[in-house]
């Protein structure tokens, strides 16, 4: 078993080779005068089972080149498997057609990685569980539910909680956190998005008066949904407001829109490397999932049950 690390969160990849005990493979990464890049594996793999951790996290069209160049440097130094470890998997939330003419890019990369030579996939929170199925080969969804979990009662026991989707479309993840929580009750922000990028909160369906609510999602990018919908449960007379988000984007202001909102913080993963901005802002606290992906490619590896993780 080989770890092979991109240079999109060397942080992250360099965490979960010490927690599996095993040194990052040497390996040069480069870029000629006109940015193409190069990728080197400077010792052998022939006949390995090669984990390549690389998030297609900004800048996306860099980092994901960076990814397929390695899958394919593997594939010709005749590694014997290569599963291509993706934290955060971008063009995400380009997953169906939203109106005529347009892409899916999620299937399209899904397609790229998958030619390159991957022949296993691992991710964490996929922005849609279909995803999955456009890959044509074995897919992993890790959740990074448990760590939100465990980090929620270190930090409130269970006094008051509610769990709160800020969308329709996250009530099946807030759902996986609440009951982990004790089956800590659930509410919803019903919100009208107007333009992409800004988002209107228009109701909150759940009684969240006297309640500490934990706001949960998988992706905070302009940080906007998530402001407005603090602000929203804070005027429905919530105790308190903390956002836990699995991939931290924070584009744009977000930072500095997350620190003058109504959250007492923001609590994101390691599987976008922050920001100086992101790590700077008192608000804004990083839980790590690498003990998370490195036990799930060690089960990998050993074809061991990677779902086990998660009962």
């Amino acid at each position: 078993m080989k770890i092979l690390a991109g240079n999109a969160n060397l942080p992250l990849a360099r965490a979960i080779a010490a927690y599996l005990e095993l040194p990052l493979t040497d390996a040069s990464v480069r870029r000629f005068a006109d940015e193409e890049i190069f990728v080197e594996i400077n010792e052998n793999v022939r006949g390995e089972d090669v984990f390549i951790v690389q998030s297609t996290s900004y800048p996306a069209n860099d980092n994901l080149m960076e990814l397929l160049i390695g899958i394919d440097a593997l594939r010709r130094a005749s590694a014997r498997r290569i599963t291509a470890v993706v934290p955060y998997f971008g063009y995400a939330r380009q997953d169906r057609k939203p109106g005529p003419r347009t892409p899916i890019s999620a299937k399209l990369v899904a397609n790229l990685i998958t030619e390159a030579g991957a022949n296993r996939v691992l991710s964490v929170d996929l922005h849609a569980g279909q995803i999955q199925g456009f890959f044509d080969i074995p897919t992993d969804n890790l959740y990074a539910a448990p760590v939100m979990a465990a980090d929620i009662l270190a930090r409130y026991g269970h006094q008051d909680l509610m769990v709160v989707s800020p969308d329709v479309g996250g009530v099946v993840r807030a759902r996986a956190l609440a009951k982990r929580l004790d089956n800590a009750p659930l509410a919803i922000v019903d919100k009208r998005r107007e333009r992409p990028g800004e988002s209107e909160v228009m109701n909150i369906i759940g009684d969240v008066a006297g309640r500490h609510c934990i706001l949960i999602d998988d992706i905070v990018d302009s940080g906007g949904t998530l402001c407005n919908a603090a602000q929203a449960l804070i005027d429905q007379g919530a105790k308190s407001v903390a956002a836990y988000i699995s991939h931290g984007v924070l584009s744009g202001g977000a930072v500095a829109r997350v620190a003058g909102s109504a959250m007492t913080e923001l609590v994101i993963t390691d599987t976008i490397l922050p920001t100086e901005a992101a790590r700077d802002c008192e608000r804004i606290r990083v839980l790590t999932v690498a003990p998370l992906i490195g036990e799930a490619m060690r089960r990998i590896a050993d074809e061991s049950s990677v779902s086990s993780l998660f009962d």
